[in-house]
């Protein structure tokens, strides 16, 4: 992509699309193009289409989506499905009708089986039945992933779909309603920490900040009207053994105008379909994730695990060498990234 290039990011304000934006901005890359929700519905077919009539955009990173953790996907299957599919469609084929040069589809690690083998490889897609918590959204992805081929296919366009594993990092979701496991837990313990220290009015600032504590954690930390404790608990959900993978959202931002840039990736990509993962090659169990959690916050208190609420996939390892082979690797540790990401959360507060 030249310096001058058009280039839309679709969901600039989310946490891949912000970062994106920051990773394009410290490359040189100056005409960038985004809209705020309230400015363009992307739900919408006839705004899309017209926004990208007017704006004709060269290169287009496609990070907007509906996301969220096992509880919220639990609760809005439909939403899921619905927003995920018509913000794709919408972008995908708006991009091939002004001839936009290339375009980057951001999918998700869990379009791979439920039970699929380990590492994942990106020939594991439609190979077994999907994780039940979030089939809905796993199914749009698929959906958008196959339409980047058939487009590629009938067109020639240059669409890539890239599969990142589990993300995180500044402007991570923190509601605890709907956010996904590491940015919960960070919050969580957190909230323990400042209970262990009797320290009420941090939390009342803590919850202007990121929103109400559900009334489970409040008992749990022993704060408001149900009473107050001197060792509060931080409870997590499932079992604490499924194993997860973690990559820090600038790491993938990097990953992403890696491969924009790629001058050969045209060599790869095949009529039957390409597909790239982006991931660091190594997991751990949600219970070591906790452990690594509770230091980097500073919480030496207890933790209950509820085997009563789901696990979710057993384990979820992405095979990242077609990247490793083109050249790219992650930069940031889990316990730096963790650290960031902390920090992060802290400066909103202050």
């Amino acid at each position: 992509m030249e310096t001058s290039a058009k280039i839309y990011v679709a969901g600039h304000r989310g946490l891949v699309g912000e970062a994106i934006c920051r990773r394009l901005a410290d490359a040189g890359y100056e005409n960038l193009i985004h809209r705020t929700r309230g400015e363009l519905d992307l739900t919408r077919q006839d705004a899309v289409e017209a926004f990208f009539r007017k704006e004709r955009p060269e290169y287009v990173f496609l990070a907007a989506a509906k996301v969220g953790g096992i509880h919220a996907n639990d609760i809005f299957p439909a939403e899921f499905i619905y927003e995920n599919l018509a913000i794709q469609t919408h972008l995908i084929h708006a991009s091939r009708c002004v001839g936009v040069r290339r375009l980057l589809f951001l999918g998700s690690s869990c379009i791979y089986p439920r039970d699929c083998h380990q590492p994942m490889q990106e020939s594991h897609l439609l190979t077994g039945p999907l994780e039940p918590t979030n089939a809905p959204y796993a199914v749009a992805k698929i959906a958008g992933i196959e339409m980047c081929w058939a487009y590629n296919r009938q067109y020639q366009t240059r669409f890539i779909p890239v599969m990142p594993t589990n993300l995180y990092g500044i402007n991570d979701n923190f509601d605890l309603e709907t956010s996904h496991v590491l940015p919960a837990m960070i919050r969580k313990f957190h909230l323990a920490r400042l209970a262990a220290e009797s320290d009420w009015a941090g939390i009342a600032k803590d919850e202007a900040v990121y929103g109400p504590v559900p009334v489970d954690i409040k008992i749990a930390l022993g704060t408001g009207d149900v009473g107050r404790r001197s060792q509060p608990t931080v409870r997590l959900w499932g079992s604490g053994f499924p194993k997860r993978e973690f990559l820090h959202v600038d790491d993938l931002a990097d990953a992403c105008l890696f491969v924009m840039n790629h001058e050969a990736l045209d060599r790869y990509m095949k009529p039957e379909g390409f597909l790239l993962n982006i991931g660091t090659g190594e997991d751990l169990t949600i219970r070591n994730l906790a452990e690594m959690i509770a230091r980097v916050v500073g919480f030496n208190g207890a933790v209950e695990w509820d085997p009563e609420k789901p696990d979710g996939t057993p384990r979820k390892l992405l095979d990242v060498s077609r990247m490793t082979d083109l050249g790219w690797r992650p930069a940031i540790s889990l316990e730096d990234g963790l650290k960031r990401t902390y920090e992060g959360y802290l400066a909103k507060m202050e």
